[in-house]
């Protein structure tokens, strides 16, 4: 599952930032829609009504999102190696550098970044553009990016959204949340880090199942949530906006390493004495 790096990365991502500059491609509506969703999906353009009375905010959360920082200075988890941040040809043009942060997100989905970073190797090792994505037969697709999860499925999506890139944006990607949802196999989380990667905006929490799972333990949403798209609405309710970059690189990489989905290393971790839940575990 790959995330981006505090800040956008290292020199490749400021490279790639300054190329963005001014760079935005002119909206045009891709053809193809979504599924409904359970929950709405809330855009950078739409203004959040400002609730009346105090702001609510978790107990202990300052204190618990430096111990994590703590936990995290080293930079080794697997995000760190392997994000996409680390994914892309950093001497390709921006527009081309773009496209792979946007295909390294789509075969993120449900795999690890040690698989995701060897298939996008391959797929590079071959080209990879717009052109020779559209120009490769769907089986030699699928043999370059297997074994990531649902590789079928993606070898589907992959030619439909670069068949859209061609088509409306130039051989681009779009350069805001509501048109990169509506891309076939590109979801909420894969859209707020592409914008933050790719166009250096900061459109949203990207919030995937480490983040999803950590959140809720540490009780940092009002109420437990069940989908990642209802725990960004309700991270993004009362965490500061100038740590949405942060965030997501910060809790993938301690989901990785201390706050497992099954058995976490709660005795490892600098958060057990003031996490909800630690208890349970």
């Amino acid at each position: 599952m790959c995330a981006a790096a505090p800040g956008g990365g290292g020199r490749a991502a400021r490279r790639l930032r300054a190329a963005t500059a001014g760079s935005r491609v002119p909206s045009a509506a891709p053809r193809y829609s979504r599924r409904t969703r359970k929950v709405p999906i809330a855009y950078e353009a739409e203004p959040r009504p400002e609730s009346p009375g105090p702001k609510w905010e978790p107990e202990n959360w300052r204190q618990q999102l430096e111990r994590i920082r703590e936990m995290r200075r080293h930079r080794d988890a697997p995000v760190d190696e392997m994000g996409v941040d680390k994914c892309y040809d950093t001497n390709a043009p921006p527009q081309v550098m773009r496209y792979q942060v946007l295909l390294s997100l789509m075969l993120s989905s449900q795999t690890k970044d040690q698989v995701t970073s060897a298939a996008m190797l391959r797929l590079r090792q071959r080209g990879l553009t717009v052109d020779s994505i559209l120009q490769m037969d769907d089986a030699t697709l699928g043999q370059i990016i297997y074994p990531v999860g649902f590789w079928r499925n993606k070898v589907k999506y992959i030619k439909q959204t670069t068949a859209i890139l061609k088509q409306n944006y130039g051989g681009d990607i779009p350069s805001t949340v509501e048109e990169l949802v509506k891309l076939p196999g590109v979801g909420p989380k894969m859209a707020h880090l592409a914008m933050n990667i790719a166009w250096n905006s900061v459109s949203g929490i990207a919030v995937d199942t480490h983040v999803h799972r950590i959140t809720n333990r540490l009780k940092w949403v009002k109420k437990e949530t069940r989908y990642p798209e209802e725990t960004r609405v309700a991270l993004e309710d009362w965490l500061p906006r100038d740590l949405w970059r942060e965030i997501n690189w910060l809790l993938v990489g301690f989901g990785q390493q201390t706050c497992l989905p099954v058995n976490p290393r709660c005795k490892e971790c600098l958060n057990q004495d003031i996490c909800p839940a630690a208890k349970r575990f």
